[in-house]
């Protein structure tokens, strides 16, 4: 127990026993995933269930901290894994190198305390918000770009990611493709290990607010959001797998993208996703790389058509 005597002085023996029973899914293992893994594994977690699809890659250094020179290449849910098991092999941790999508996304959170989203994916933060709301499963929800980010606690009983953000931004950045300062992400994973510990010791609730911190101003901000109603108009995302022979399927990437998805589906801009509407009964499946040309297309297309539209991000072409 001297392992976590200053720990248990501040979250008390009680909570400190709920620890080691709790189990935890992190999706991603990347600039937030370091912090959030080294201090949960820390406190004496119980269990965790870490997805990643991805390889260690030299970028990645300045703020994947669980990794070294010598993981490059290496799938980055094992590297990580194998580092945490040094820092405490009480904590059973299982590695997933896979990509979670809508269909593999409920196996893969069943059984869980807490999800934790870590994971810098549009497409992955809806349908985790989306689950966790379905099953009252609370979500720690993060992201950064540049040199600001947040990180929230969302539905287990609280408002979900759509109702603070029903509204897709004219552009939803990434560390990928804007860039971020390695310090940054180390504060925004850090906030979201302390809420994902206060919700499993049993601490003052995190769920409900989201705190921001600009690193360029050297300022932190948040706001509570218990009481903010979820959005009407709410697409869903599927899994490539889950599209049926009978989807009206729409394919919004340029043709120099990638291939077409499907020889039946069209290729359409955002601009004109409602140049040919689906068929009474049909479901309209609208597929981008990422998921966001998908969410813009679906607010172009709903107010001409009133049938189920579905969303589908399918990442980089193989």
């Amino acid at each position: 127990m001297s392992r976590y005597a200053r720990q248990e002085a501040v979250i008390g023996a009680a909570g400190q026993a709920r620890l080691p029973r709790a189990r935890v899914l992190v999706v991603g293992a990347g600039g937030l995933g370091a912090p959030v893994l080294q201090y949960l594994v820390g406190a004496g977690l119980g269990e965790i269930r870490l997805v990643d699809p991805d390889r260690v890659e030299e970028a990645n250094l300045h703020r994947q901290t669980l990794f070294r020179a010598t993981d490059i290449g290496a799938p980055k849910a094992e590297a990580a894994a194998q580092s945490l098991r040094g820092l405490d092999p009480a904590c059973r941790i299982t590695p997933v190198c896979a990509a979670l999508d809508p269909a593999s996304a409920p196996a893969l959170a069943e059984g869980m305390d807490l999800v934790l989203d870590c994971a810098d994916s549009f497409a992955v933060a809806y349908t985790l918000s989306d689950l966790c709301q379905s099953r009252g499963q609370p979500l720690i929800h993060a992201a950064v770009t540049g040199t600001e980010g947040y990180a929230g606690g969302f539905c287990g009983g609280a408002p979900s990611l759509r109702a603070v953000f029903p509204d897709l931004p004219p552009r939803f950045g990434s560390c990928a493709e804007d860039g971020v300062l390695g310090p940054v992400v180390g504060v925004i994973g850090a906030l979201q290990a302390q809420m994902a510990l206060a919700v499993l010791a049993g601490l003052p609730s995190p769920l409900g607010r989201l705190l921001r911190y600009d690193g360029a101003a050297q300022r932190f901000g948040g706001f509570g959001f218990l009481g903010a109603p979820e959005p009407a108009f709410a697409p869903r995302f599927i899994a490539a797998s889950e599209i049926r022979a009978d989807d009206f399927i729409v394919d919004l990437r340029a043709e120099a993208e990638a291939p077409l998805l499907r020889p039946d589906a069209l290729r359409r801009s955002v601009a004109d996703v409602a140049r040919t509407l689906p068929a009474p009964g049909q479901r309209a499946v609208l597929c981008c790389r990422s998921g966001q040309r998908s969410w813009s297309a679906a607010e172009r297309l709903a107010p001409l058509w009133r049938g189920e539209i579905t969303l589908v991000a399918l990442g980089d072409p193989a």
